[in-house]
């Protein structure tokens, strides 16, 4: 059996990932999948005929096909960290009120999706500080940097609001299931600091005078 060429090869690559038999697989799955099995038919091929030459341009034709695949992995993998840690995660596209954060937290833990809920929920506490004026509506913030600026204003909770926030990084960026527990000490915080008034800048400073 003789080699085939690279439009051949093209062309029985392509005509594999539009095999309509696997159109409920991811595309990534398809492309590995399909690829893999290519390859497979094309070393037959080429070293069919047991010549040297056979051998060494499935060798290569393999790697260079490899090496594409894990470039292609590669730059998803990073646009979807990158996406994911993008500056604004705390919030979504659309802009809610603190109620609606809530309400949404309520609905995903009634459905038992702890993770998304503990996201929710830091979300409510972040929207009720900033339309209470306690934390300044920046764009992009971090929990971290909601923790560390709402704390100026409630001392009393800073502890707390540090823990929100590394519950929110776990789960968001740290592959860290949410819980039940998780999500009601999320919730237990958020009531605690509605029914909490600031603490008076100027009067803090008096008092560090006396």
């Amino acid at each position: 059996m003789s080699p085939i060429d690279r439009e051949e090869a093209a062309r029985k690559a392509a005509e594999e990932l539009l095999d309509p038999a696997y159109d409920k697989e991811s595309l990534l799955d398809q492309i590995y999948r399909r690829v893999m099995q290519f390859l497979g038919d094309l070393i037959d091929t080429t070293t069919g005929g047991g010549t040297a030459g056979g051998v060494i341009a499935a060798v290569l034709i393999t790697l260079i096909i490899l090496g594409v695949i894990a470039l292609i992995v590669w730059r998803l993998r990073k646009t979807a960290r990158e996406n994911a840690l993008a500056p604004g995660g705390l919030f979504g596209e659309r802009a809610m009120t603190a109620a609606e954060h809530r309400q949404a937290a309520e609905r995903l833990a009634a459905e038992g999706r702890w993770t998304q809920a503990v996201q929710e929920r830091l979300r409510a506490i972040a929207r009720d500080l900033e339309e209470r004026a306690l934390v300044d509506g920046m764009p992009g913030r971090t929990a971290d940097e909601l923790a560390a600026e709402a704390a100026v204003s409630l001392p009393a909770f800073a502890g707390e609001l540090a823990a929100a926030a590394r519950s929110f990084d776990d789960v968001t960026y740290g592959g860290v299931t949410g819980t039940r527990q998780a999500y009601e000490t999320m919730a237990s915080l958020d009531e605690r600091l509605r029914q909490t008034r600031p603490v008076p800048l100027t009067g803090a400073t008096e008092g560090g005078r006396a």
